[in-house]
């Protein structure tokens, strides 16, 4: 019988070839698992939802921004300070100032919108973007939103307003909101801001000089919370506290509480508070409603959304 021999050259070629397949199987095993783990951590990480029900916290802004195709209406709403007692039905029948917001979100975490009010014709620009979201695992343990807006004194020039230029009409409104849902029931939020106003009012010192009664720029912090009675009701609170000292006329602090209830589609919100403008910037530095001496006045909040 004759002997067969397997010429090295094959040897090496069916070496190769096992070595390739062995290479490739376990390439594709790893291309497997590292598809898995991607998937997986994906899959982790997931967002706290309705850490407040809506944009507007009673004077302030919350955390929250709407998801992306939402367009929504604001009518912010407040009365007289209710002082005077029945003689103008605690403020209701008394001078009240108003406020109709407009706002769309394009993208992800990204709103803009515009509003006017009453109060000295402004109109306003504004922005709202949700930089950092709290997850449920705990690895972000908080929510981080930015939110500005420019205002405009749209008041025809005469002899009571302070317009030299156009520039002397603008002031501006900075914001960062830091907030944490507790659980279910509790979210809080912490929101320290600047405010800047172009030009503001001065007074005549004892020598017949000209003195500014506020700084340009004033700083202050906000703190809100919430606490939910029901599936559709919560208790909601406010506070904001002035940082900045002025020449004159320091601003009093904002308190305010009240009620929220929430449908599908609206929010609604009806509190007492000593606030009486509807543009931060006015609210931080020029408000003169002292809560120790009951200088409160009833408001609402309404917010209407709809999805395209």
């Amino acid at each position: 019988m004759k002997k067969q021999y397997i010429c090295p050259s094959s040897i090496t070629r069916l070496a190769t070839i096992c070595l390739v397949i062995v290479l490739c199987g376990s390439f594709g095993r790893l291309m497997a698992q590292d598809s898995t783990a991607v998937s997986t951590a994906v899959k982790k990480k997931s967002y706290v939802k309705n850490t407040f029900e809506g944009n507007l916290l009673i004077d302030n802004q919350s955390v929250m921004v709407p998801i992306k195709g939402t367009f929504e209406f604001d009518i912010q709403h407040r009365f007289g300070t209710i002082k005077k007692g029945i003689s103008n039905l605690y403020g209701l029948f008394g001078g009240a100032t108003m406020r109709l917001g407009f706002s769309y979100t394009p993208i992800n975490n990204l709103q803009v919108g515009f509003g006017v009010t009453n109060e000295n014709m402004i109109v306003d620009g504004n922005l709202k973007y949700a930089i950092i979201k709290q997850t449920k695992d705990g690895a972000i343990p908080v929510s981080i939103t930015y939110y500005g807006n420019a205002a405009m004194d749209t008041r025809a020039k005469d002899a009571t307003t302070l317009f030299v230029n156009a520039s002397d009409r603008f002031s501006f409104f900075n914001q960062i909101i830091i907030a944490r849902k507790v659980n279910e029931k509790f979210s809080v939020q912490v929101s320290p801001s600047m405010s800047h106003f172009n030009n503001l009012e001065g007074y005549l010192d004892d020598a017949g000089k000209v003195q500014p009664k506020w700084k340009n720029d004033h700083f202050a912090v906000s703190v809100a919370g919430r606490y939910k009675i029901s599936d559709g009701s919560a208790i909601i609170v406010n506070y904001d506290q002035p940082l900045t000292q002025h020449p004159a006329d320091n601003p009093h602090p904002g308190i305010s509480f009240g009620i929220e209830m929430k449908t599908s589609g609206h929010d609604f919100e009806i509190f007492f508070g000593n606030y009486s403008s509807l543009i931060p910037q006015n609210n931080n530095l020029y408000n003169q409603n002292d809560y120790k001496r009951g200088q409160f006045l009833i408001g609402f909040n309404i917010s209407r959304l709809w999805n395209f």
